[in-house]
């Protein structure tokens, strides 16, 4: 029986086992596979570099047609998921990035999830700010800020572009400080004590501009989060208004009832 392999040729995974399909149900079979594959992807149980078998030793496996198992596979590379690869097979090119709703940077949390952050950095600069940072500051729109904006990577992949509005004096990065680093790690270094933070989660569709930035195309469904920071004195430190690729991105929340 062949089994989907990571690099080591190790089987790590085996479609027999771990898809079923139900001929009785409503939903598609080619949808049914697709979204068991993109399930494992998203576990980590098919890790990124992971191979699938080719689409006549799928279709075996499963006891399917050749053309469901191309349409499941086709789902999943429209979505970025795998590439088809000439000699090498389908591999698994990236896990969507999950974020819990915490008091981090995006930095921070892609490092914990392995995810090999990278950052370009657009804009560093003293600015006036524009109005809607200015009130959500504090400010007037003579006021001088700190305008951060960078285009955050995991595993190479575009996933966010972030802007960011601090007032002026509160810190001083280098563009290598923002690459290397993420801001609110900055901030602590610099003896700004986060406390707590109001965020908007919303969404809407990809400009020209943030198409190109984040490797979309314009109108793609984009994630939206605005977040006001206060420090422990109550103090604001920090505006930010980011959009995320919802094709690689997702925000976790954990809800709990009445104890």
């Amino acid at each position: 029986m062949t089994a989907v392999r990571h690099r080591s040729q190790e089987p790590q995974w085996d479609p027999a086992k771990q898809i079923s399909v139900d001929h009785r149900s409503p939903v598609p079979l080619y949808f049914q596979v697709a979204s068991q594959i993109e399930e494992a992807i998203a576990s980590g149980a098919l890790p990124v570099g992971a191979r699938l078998d080719n689409e006549i030793e799928l279709a075996g496996n499963l006891g399917l047609s050749r053309p469901t198992i191309r349409q499941a596979i086709g789902s999943l590379v429209d979505k970025g998921l795998v590439v088809r690869k000439r000699g090498a097979g389908t591999q698994v090119v990236f896990n969507h990035v999950k974020r819990s709703l915490q008091l981090s940077s995006l930095h921070d949390d892609l490092t914990a999830l392995d995810a090999a952050p990278s950052t370009r950095v657009l804009v560093n600069e003293l600015r006036t700010p524009p109005p809607e940072a200015a009130r959500a500051l504090g400010l007037s729109e003579q006021d001088q800020v700190l305008h951060l904006e960078r285009v955050r990577h995991a595993r190479g992949e575009p996933i966010a572009r972030l802007r960011n509005y601090l007032p002026a004096g509160l810190l001083a990065p280098t563009d290598e400080d923002l690459t290397d680093r993420g801001l609110y790690q900055l901030l602590r270094a610099a003896g700004v004590h986060l406390h707590a933070a109001q965020q908007t989660i919303g969404a809407r569709t990809a400009t020209d501009e943030e198409a190109a930035l984040l490797d979309e195309p314009t109108g793609a469904a984009l994630l939206t989060m605005q977040r006001i920071t206060h420090d422990h004195t109550g103090a604001i430190v920090e505006f930010g208004t980011h959009t995320y690729r919802a094709s690689r991105y997702t925000f976790d929340l954990t809800l709990r009832g009445d104890t």
